[in-house]
C-alpha cells in the first residue's frame, strides 16, 4: 500500500513546534474519555490508567520501530473478567490474571513470528468470535443498568439519577449523529461533559473531593500481589481473565488492518503483525504491573489520523506522553471521582450495546450462515454460557473459570471437534473488523 496523496503529515514526520502539543492534545482528547472509564468500571485508579496507557503507548511504538502510529488505551473486553477477578482475590489477582492475559499476547506474537497468522484465524473464525463479542458487551449489560437506575455505590433505585443517565446517553446519540469532523471521533468525551453539566445543575455533585486535592500527587498504583486476597490461587486469576486475550488479539489483527488501509502502509508487513501483538502484550503486563487495566490499540485515535491525515509517531509520542503528565495531578483525579455514577452508567449502556453489535457485526462480515445446525449451535452455547453467567469452580478458594472465559474456551473447542468447519464463516473478515 502506498501513503495516500493528501496526507498532511507522514509517519516519520516531525509536526511544527507551534502545532505540535496541539496535535498531540487532539488524540489525548479523543481517548480521554474511553480510557478513564475503564478504570472507573473496574474500581482501578483513572489517574493510573493514563500513566499506563502513555507508558504502554510509548513502548508500543519502540517495539513497532516507530514505524506504527497507534495509541493503547484501557481495554472495554477486560472490564467483567477484572470486575469478578476482584471480587474473589482482590485489586491484585485481578492484576495477576490481566498481566497473564499480557503474556498470551507474547506467545501468541512469537508464533505468529514463526508460523504467520493463518493458524489463529483457524482457531478464531467469525462464528467464534462475533459471540464471544456480543458476551462481552451483553455480559456486562446489568453493570450499565445498575450504574444508570441506582444511587452511588449500587444503592437503592433512583429516578432522578436514571433519568441523568437518559439524558448522558441522549446527548451521545446527538453527537454521534448530528457532528462532523474532528467531534465525530469524542462524542462519549462530549456525553460525559454535557451529562456532568447536567449533574452539576441538578445537584449531584460534591466538589469537596477536588478542593482538598493537591495539584500534584503519586497515583494510586497497586503492584502485582500486593493486594491479592490470601489463600487465593494465582491460577485461578489467570484462569479467569487471560482467556479473553485471545478474542481480544483477532480483534488486535482487524485493528492493524484498517490502521493500514488508513494510513495507506502495510503494517501487517511492516514492522509485522508480530511486533504490534508482541508490544500489545509488554504494554499490558506492564500496565498490570503498576496497577493499571489491560492496552488495545485505540479506534478513537485511528479516526482522528483518517479525520486529520497526520500520521506522525511524533504526535502519538506526543499524546503518550501528555497523558503520563496528566495522571500524576491530583485534582484531575479527585475531579474524575466527581462524575455521577449515572453519567457513567449512561455512557456504559451505549459502549456495551456498540461492543455487543459489533459481535453481531462481525457475524454478517464474516457470512455466518445461523441456519446450519453446527453454527446455530455453537453461537447458541457460546451465548448462553457468557450471558447466563455460567462458571467452572473447584473448591472453595480455587480456580475459577469465570463466564466469558469459559464461553471462548467452549466456542474453540466446538469449533475444533464439531464437523463441518469449513461453515464457521470466512476467517478473513476478522482482518476487516473493529477492535475493542
Amino acid at each position: 500500500m502506498s501513503a495516500p496523496r493528501d496526507r498532511v503529515l507522514d509517519v516519520h514526520e516531525r509536526p511544527p513546534p507551534a502545532t505540535f502539543i496541539l496535535l498531540s492534545l487532539q488524540h489525548l482528547f479523543a481517548m480521554f474519555g474511553a480510557n478513564v472509564l475503564v478504570p472507573i468500571l473496574t474500581g482501578l485508579d483513572p489517574s493510573v490508567g493514563l500513566v499506563t496507557s502513555g507508558l504502554g503507548t510509548l513502548i508500543y511504538l519502540a517495539f513497532t520501530k516507530w514505524r506504527l502510529p497507534a495509541y493503547l488505551g484501557s481495554s472495554f473486553a477486560f472490564i467483567g473478567p477484572i470486575v469478578t477477578a476482584t471480587q474473589i482475590g482482590g485489586p491484585g489477582g485481578a492484576l495477576v490474571g490481566a498481566c497473564a492475559a499480557g503474556a498470551v499476547y507474547v506467545i501468541v506474537a512469537l508464533l505468529i513470528r514463526g508460523f504467520g497468522v493463518r493458524w489463529l484465524l483457524a482457531i478464531l473464525p467469525p462464528i467464534v468470535v462475533g459471540p464471544v463479542i456480543v458476551v462481552i458487551g451483553l455480559g456486562l449489560a446489568s453493570v450499565a443498568v445498575g450504574m444508570a437506575q441506582n444511587t452511588a455505590g449500587g444503592g437503592t433505585y433512583s429516578l432522578p439519577h436514571f433519568l441523568l443517565a437518559l439524558f448522558t446517553l441522549g446527548s451521545i446519540f446527538v453527537y454521534s449523529i448530528v457532528l462532523r469532523g474532528f467531534f465525530t471521533v469524542v462524542p462519549i468525551l462530549l456525553g460525559i461533559i454535557t451529562g456532568y453539566v447536567a449533574g452539576v445543575l441538578a445537584g449531584m455533585v460534591d466538589f469537596s473531593a477536588v478542593a482538598a486535592a493537591p495539584l500534584f500527587q503519586i497515583p494510586n498504583f497497586h503492584l502485582l500481589f500486593s493486594d491479592m486476597k490470601p489463600g487465593v490461587s494465582a491460577w485461578a486469576m489467570i484462569l479467569l481473565v487471560a482467556p479473553v486475550a485471545m478474542v481480544t488479539i483477532a480483534e488486535h489483527i482487524g485493528g492493524q488492518i484498517v490502521l493500514s488501509r488508513v494510513v495507506g502502509r502495510n503494517f501487517i508487513a511492516d514492522p509485522g503483525l508480530h511486533r504490534s501483538v508482541m508490544g500489545d502484550g509488554v504494554a499490558t503486563m506492564i500496565a498490570a504491573a503498576l496497577g493499571g487495566p489491560p492496552a488495545t490499540t485505540y479506534g478513537e485515535n485511528i479516526g482522528v489520523l483518517a479525520v486529520t491525515r497526520i500520521f506522525s509517531v511524533w504526535v502519538i509520542g506526543g499524546a503518550a506522553t501528555l497523558a503520563i503528565i496528566l495522571g500524576f495531578v491530583g485534582k484531575l483525579s479527585a475531579f474524575l471521582s466527581t462524575i455521577p455514577t449515572a453519567v457513567m452508567g449512561g455512557v456504559s449502556i451505549a459502549l456495551f450495546g456498540v461492543i455487543a453489535s459489533s459481535g453481531i457485526r462481525t457475524l454478517i462480515e464474516g457470512k455466518v450462515d445461523l441456519g446450519d445446525k453446527r453454527n446455530l449451535l455453537i453461537s447458541s452455547t457460546i451465548l448462553v454460557i457468557g450471558i447466563g453467567g455460567a462458571s467452572l469452580k473447584f473448591g472453595e478458594g480455587g480456580f475459577v473459570v469465570s463466564s466469558m472465559a469459559l464461553s471462548a474456551v467452549l466456542g474453540v473447542l466446538l469449533n475444533a471437534l464439531l464437523p463441518g468447519r469449513g461453515s464457521g464463516g470466512d476467517a478473513e473478515a476478522i482482518l476487516s473488523s473493529d477492535h475493542l
